[in-house]
């Protein structure tokens, strides 16, 4: 009993998510030398709260375990190039807005998380910021004082472990998506239209339609997604800070993480990486949480809905596949991808649109009502938008009925942005 108490008294951590890995390594059970190398990695110093560069090695490392992935080829490259040209000849026809990339390539999958890690740090700091703290309000405040300088080497491990979680996350994305707007999110660089050749030909498969005809819709859409975000200033901002005001609302389940922590074998890394796999950070939703989700869901369902619109004009009487390359798509977008459900565990956050159907409508009731010019100019200000009770009745949007401005009202914001015209002067002169 007396060597039990020495033991306590020698391991700050009792009772705590940290006595079995300090017990591990007080007995020898870890390996030094194995894990040297990981730990070097942990540790490396960071900006923010996620060491990214860690996130990256672990995302290109998932993906390597996934299969080959070969740089596209300059046929690819041809491809692309070829179809951005003709898909940006199509959408002059739809839409009032001009093209918003100047570039056109193909990205093997490793290049998109490498263009695209910039945005994802940016998106997942705000909830990482509370995640990364949940370790250190586990212990006790005894065994933080008896813990010192430890604890920031416990914060340490915890960007590290939530970074190894985004990195698998990211990669996994990366043997899905197709494009660098896929998600509906700008996650590219500015103007440049990139498709992954292997994600578009792996999209294809069982759809029953030529090869040239599922790039040329990828990037139709693609091309889309670039003259809404370049045309639309306000409109990545809006996106970057619902995702911000969702982080701001993160809680963390300190005991569901205390008991699972205590569970975890230090002597046995699969576990742990089990564990990391699992969520063992995930956030526990809160009502701000959720509404700021349904603000982001809504937006991205009236972003995606305009593409929808906008490319089945741009192809009405060209493309005969492109309608049921649609309906391939809104499946897809309505139900994810194993990669997408692993990073909606890791954040809680589902970037997916809802309503989708409804919000297609209801741009292409503006388009019957006023023309396409009106339709895009809705875009021009976040207070012309619809909000998400008008999905539920687009035609009535369309219409004027659910606005909270007169019909005579939105009609002469909307003249102001189409020719220029001063409301205040036309009511002067009335």
């Amino acid at each position: 009993m007396a060597d039990d108490d020495k033991d306590d008294a020698q391991n700050p951590f009792k009772g705590t998510p940290m006595e079995q890995i300090f017990g591990a390594f007080s007995s020898g059970q870890i390996d030094m030398n194995q894990i040297m190398g990981q730990m070097q990695r942990m540790f490396a110093p960071h900006e923010g709260s996620v060491n990214f560069d860690l996130a990256k090695d672990v995302a290109r490392q998932t993906l390597a375990a996934a299969g080959p992935d070969p740089s596209p080829n300059a046929a690819q490259q041809g491809a692309v190039d070829d179809a951005a040209r003709l898909a940006e000849s199509w959408l002059d026809t739809a839409t009032s807005f001009p093209a918003g990339a100047t570039t056109a390539t193909a990205w093997s999958k490793a290049e998109w998380i490498e263009a695209t890690s910039e945005t994802w740090q940016q998106l997942v700091e705000p909830i990482a910021q509370h995640v990364v703290t949940a370790m250190g309000d586990a212990l006790p405040d005894e065994a933080k004082a008896m813990a010192g300088p430890l604890m920031g080497m416990l914060s340490q491990a915890g960007g590290a472990m939530f970074g190894q979680q985004v990195g698998q996350a990211l990669g996994g994305l990366a043997g899905e998506v197709v494009s660098s707007t896929d998600i509906g999110l700008p996650l590219g660089r500015e103007r440049v239209a990139a498709v992954i050749p292997s994600g578009v030909e792996a999209f294809g498969q069982g759809l029953e339609h030529p090869a040239s005809d599922v790039l040329l819709y990828i990037v139709l859409r693609e091309c889309a997604h670039h003259r809404l975000f370049q045309h639309s200033p306000w409109l990545r901002s809006a996106l970057v800070g619902a995702i911000e005001e969702y982080g701001r609302g993160t809680r963390i389940d300190v005991e569901a993480i205390e008991s699972q922590m205590r569970g975890l074998d230090p002597s046995r890394p699969e576990d742990i990486q089990q564990a990391l796999a699992g969520g063992l950070f995930e956030p526990e939703r809160t009502a701000e949480q959720q509404r700021a989700l349904d603000r982001l869901e809504t937006l991205l369902a009236f972003i995606e809905g305009w593409v929808d619109e906008v490319v089945a004009q741009a192809t009405a009487g060209r493309m005969p596949a492109a309608t049921p390359l649609a309906e391939a798509m809104r499946r897809r977008r309505a139900t994810g991808g194993p990669a997408e459900q692993t990073f909606a565990a890791l954040v809680g956050l589902e970037l997916r649109p809802r309503k989708l159907r409804e919000a297609t409508s209801l741009w292409a009731a503006i388009r019957d009502r006023q023309g396409p010019e009106a339709r895009d100019a809705v875009w021009s200000h976040p207070d012309l938008m619809p909000d998400a009770s008008d999905l539920d009745d687009p035609l009535g949007f369309a219409q004027g009925e659910k606005r909270s401005q007169s019909d005579d009202d939105f009609d002469a914001a909307l003249g102001e942005l189409l020719d220029g015209t001063d409301p205040d002067d036309q009511d002067g002169k009335e």
